[in-house]
């Protein structure tokens, strides 16, 4: 087996793990999904609204760290970097098909991750919100608030309209996500189903973006309903990620063994 054939296939696997470990723990929208078991009264120890100033941010902070860091989204930089783990195994899966929409879809899954991580404040307002503890003047609160402030600005997960790092990033994910799944459809690497549940999945939730502009109180809509799509999207690439290295291991042992006999037979008869 070549070198670059072992890569691709140690790719495969870390991206069919990735699959799973994204469907099964972390989830895109950990935090909405928490939010709605609040409002719900299944959950006591999240508020069923989230905050949305800087003070708010920081007094949930200070009351459960945890809670606070879930409802900034913290656990969607897990996700995002379990999708770039995927996006790595489809372009290897899918270079031959069509390289350079692939190229395309690769580059905006990583811009998109890279503003994620960039826009997500989870940290950043963990530290201001322990520095604002520890103040000991009005003004230097003062500042940290509004320090705090201009972060949300950004990406604030508890506003209406989040901030232009979210709706880049969700949207250049979202994007390259569809192009993948136009991909799958024209070859043989992937079922039909597989390339159908990723363009299901992936136009739905892009229709959250028309929702913002024309229904801001139905944009949660999208997400929701592309959810189970999307599961069983990244299962079936799980699935399939998992037998192409099986198959490509047997076709690498197999070639050995021809290759082992062709060259005994050569030795022997020289």
């Amino acid at each position: 087996m070549r070198a670059a054939d072992s890569v691709w296939m140690l790719s495969y696997r870390v991206g069919a793990a990735a699959a799973l470990v994204a469907v099964i723990i972390f989830r895109r929208n950990l935090a909405a999904e928490l939010s709605l078991l609040a409002g719900l009264g299944i959950v006591r120890f999240a508020p069923a609204v989230p905050p949305v100033s800087a003070a708010e941010w920081f007094a949930l902070l200070q009351d459960s760290c945890l809670v606070g860091l879930w409802l900034l989204d913290i656990f969607d930089l897990a996700n995002y970097a379990l999708v770039g783990l995927i996006f790595i195994a489809l372009y290897g899966a899918l270079r031959r098909v069509q390289n350079g929409m692939m190229t395309v879809a690769t580059v905006f899954c990583f811009v998109g991750i890279a503003v994620c991580f960039a826009s997500n404040q989870a940290l950043p307002m963990l530290a201001l919100s322990k520095q604002y503890a520890a103040a000991t003047t009005e003004a230097n609160r003062s500042l940290l608030l509004a320090a705090g402030q201009a972060r949300l600005a950004f990406n604030n997960p508890g506003a209406l309209y989040k901030g232009t790092g979210f709706y880049l990033s969700l949207f250049l994910v979202l994007t390259a996500g569809l192009i993948v799944s136009i991909v799958m459809a024209g070859g043989r690497v992937f079922s039909r189903l597989t390339a159908a549940m990723g363009i299901t999945a992936n136009v739905i939730a892009l229709g959250y973006f028309p929702a913002l502009v024309f229904a801001p109180s139905l944009c949660a809509l999208p997400p929701s309903i592309s959810a189970p799509f999307r599961l069983a999207w990244y299962i079936m690439i799980a699935l399939r990620l998992f037998k192409l290295v099986r198959g490509t291991g047997e076709a690498g042992r197999g070639a050995a063994r021809c290759g082992g006999g062709d060259s005994g037979y050569r030795s022997g008869g020289a």
